[in-house]
């Protein structure tokens, strides 16, 4: 997906959500567990639901390669069926990957390559081994890296937040400012936590044109309105990440139609801060 493919589908949705598929076998509803397909089922499901609100999604691949082979047959069914939909979505890898050469080389062939199993959009990527275990991602046309630039967990601050030697900046504005030399707004992305909302006006001074991949609203506390405030662009910039808020809303039979309602809540507010950057 473009860059102008993802905007006109924002457009189109008034939404902005990505909705995380951190499907996790013992979190399920009870009575899908038992189900040979039982995450798949449970993921298409939680798709279906969400469809008219979710412009992507984002599986965390953690939770599927726990499983072993089973888990990643799973991964694969939930791909081809976010590909085999007429309303086309953008897909995150979740990843989190971070080596050099033939490594980070290999980890792209696995999750990027159209011709691979998986053929996902986009793939979240760790930038602290520099130029080389970022740029493998890159090869591929259409495809985007999204770098972890500012996350939102409490161990954020052991190493993001250090003061560069000799440099009046924190780390991760280094990081920021370092990757343009490797990508751009129509390929690379960045990670901001929705608890850092405050640090997103830093954030857009580095890179004002980019997209951020944001997670932490819902569950994890984040404002919605405190994320656009600080990072919203005229072209939206923003992809706002919920996974527990929506996918476990309900460990019932009604789970699907809870997350539909989660997701609903969400787009709603979304569309009313599309709405102030016409």
């Amino acid at each position: 997906m473009t860059r102008q493919e993802l905007i006109n589908a924002i457009q189109k949705k008034q939404s902005f959500l990505c909705v995380g598929l951190d499907s996790d076998i013992n979190k399920i509803p009870q009575h899908l567990r038992n189900e040979e397909d039982a995450i798949f089922l449970f993921n298409k499901a939680i798709i279906d639901a969400t469809l008219p609100y979710a412009v992507a999604y984002k599986p965390n691949l953690a939770f599927y390669e726990s499983a072993g082979i089973k888990g990643l047959i799973q991964l694969k069914k939930t791909m081809d069926y976010l590909h085999s939909l007429d309303d086309k979505v953008f897909t995150i890898a979740d990843a989190k990957r971070g080596d050099i050469g033939n490594t980070s080389q290999q980890y792209a062939k696995a999750f990027l390559d159209p011709a691979g199993d998986f053929d996902f959009d986009s793939m979240t990527i760790a930038p602290y081994m520099g130029e080389d275990s970022v740029t493998p991602f890159t090869v591929y046309d259409g495809k985007w890296v999204i770098l972890l630039a500012l996350t939102s967990n409490k161990g954020a601050f052991d190493f993001q937040f250090t003061k560069c030697e000799n440099e009046n900046r924190l780390l991760f504005e280094k990081v920021l400012e370092t990757s343009k030399k490797w990508g751009n707004e129509q390929n690379m992305m960045y990670v901001v936590g929705a608890t850092k909302a405050d640090m997103l006006t830093t954030v857009r001074n580095i890179v004002p044109d980019s997209f951020l991949l944001v997670p932490g609203v819902g569950a994890q506390g984040g404002s919605l309105t405190e994320v656009c405030r600080y990072g919203i662009t005229k072209d939206c910039g923003l992809l706002v990440n919920s996974s527990r808020g929506i996918i476990y809303a309900s460990n019932d039979k009604d789970f699907a139609q809870r997350a539909a309602e989660e997701a609903h809540k969400l787009q709603m507010q979304m569309a009313d801060e599309l709405l102030k950057i016409k």
